[in-house]
Order: structure tokens, then C-alpha cells, then sequence
């Protein structure tokens, strides 16, 4: 009796969308820890799991890969604070605003979000990155200004107690030691502040 010859499935190939995605995700994380300027082009290929000429050939240096990691921050961003508003209990400014306030904390428990964005202030001297900061800025900017039909001086007190989250988030404020914890100082920066 002659053998049965075994098909093996096809192997299954990930298509250049799905390795960009792999890449971009890898990228969030690897520059969240290490930073723009400690960063190689090879820790983030080793991280997604794809040779580094591989990504080069999809985003072309590292200033584009951290440039294209920024703005898939900017994105999610984004995406949380539209989603925030759409939940929001009302139309007035201060429940969209609190709606959005509470989407934006969930976003930022993935911590490696808010320490790229850290990482990225800390390279805004660089054109590329800066460029990509004031275009994800405007984006942000405008979409709580219209979804919440704000006065602008509360627009500016969400992103300045944005900026405190980040502060507290960074320092790990949110979980303070048994010290910090009834320190004056801590309860002053860390008062009406959400973190999820």
C-alpha cells in the first residue's frame, strides 16, 4: 500500500500591514523605557520579533519610527477622548469634559503611553518630533474645544490637569509609599486626581 503523503497548512504569512502594526506597538514600548536617543532601530526590531532591515525598509530611519510611534499615541489619544465624550451622561461642557477627563486616566493606566509621551518631551528639540507634538497638540486641542463647546480658559485647566496626571502617573503618586501617603505634598498634587 503506498503512503498517504501528509499536507502541511500553508504557512501563514503576516502581511506588511500587520508587521508595521507589530513594529508600531514594539516601538510604544521600547522608546517608553529607554527614550528616543537610547533607543536602537534593533531593540525595536528584536521586541516585534522582525529583522532590523525590515524595519527600516518600513519606516525608513529611527526618527521616522519614533515620529510614526508618537503619532499612534496621538491616535489613541484621540480615539479615548472622542469615545469619552460619545459616553458623556449630557451635552453640557463639564460632563464631556469630566466623560473625557475619565477615558483619558483609563488610556493612561497603560502606562507606556504616558512615558512615551514623556520620552517625546524630552526630544522636542528634535524638528520631526516637535512637528509631530504641535500636530498631535492642535488635533487634541480642537477636538476637546468642539466635542465640549468649552470656554477656552476650562480647555486649557483639562490639558494643564492633564499634564498633572502625567506628573503623578510618572512619579507613581497614584500608589504612594506608606510615607508618601500622608505627606502634605502628595495629597496636594495627587487631590481629585483619577487614575484607573
Amino acid at each position: 500500500m503506498p503512503a498517504k503523503s501528509v499536507r502541511r497548512p500553508a504557512r501563514v504569512r503576516s502581511t506588511a500591514e500587520e508587521r508595521r502594526e507589530a513594529v508600531l506597538s514594539a516601538a510604544v514600548r521600547v522608546f517608553s523605557r529607554a527614550g528616543y536617543h537610547a533607543t536602537s532601530v534593533g531593540s525595536v526590531a528584536s521586541a516585534a520579533g522582525i529583522s532590523e532591515g525590515y524595519v527600516f525598509r518600513l519606516f525608513g530611519d529611527k526618527n521616522k519610527l519614533f515620529v510614526a510611534a508618537l503619532a499612534r499615541c496621538h491616535d489613541r489619544i484621540h480615539e479615548a477622548l472622542t469615545a469619552g465624550a460619545d459616553a458623556a451622561p449630557s451635552r453640557r461642557s463639564r460632563a464631556v469634559l469630566d466623560a473625557m477627563a475619565v477615558s483619558y486616566a483609563k488610556l493612561i493606566a497603560e502606562r507606556e503611553l504616558l512615558m512615551l509621551q514623556v520620552q517625546a518631551l524630552a526630544a522636542a528639540d528634535d524638528p520631526a518630533v516637535r512637528a509631530e507634538m504641535l500636530r498631535g497638540q492642535q488635533r487634541l486641542v480642537e477636538l476637546v474645544r468642539d466635542r465640549s463647546r468649552a470656554a477656552e480658559p476650562a480647555v486649557q485647566e483639562f490639558f494643564a490637569r492633564g499634564q498633572l496626571c502625567h506628573l503623578v502617573t510618572a512619579l507613581d503618586l497614584v500608589n504612594p509609599s506608606p510615607a508618601q501617603a500622608t505627606a502634605s505634598w502628595v495629597r496636594i498634587l495627587t487631590d481629585g486626581i483619577r487614575h484607573y
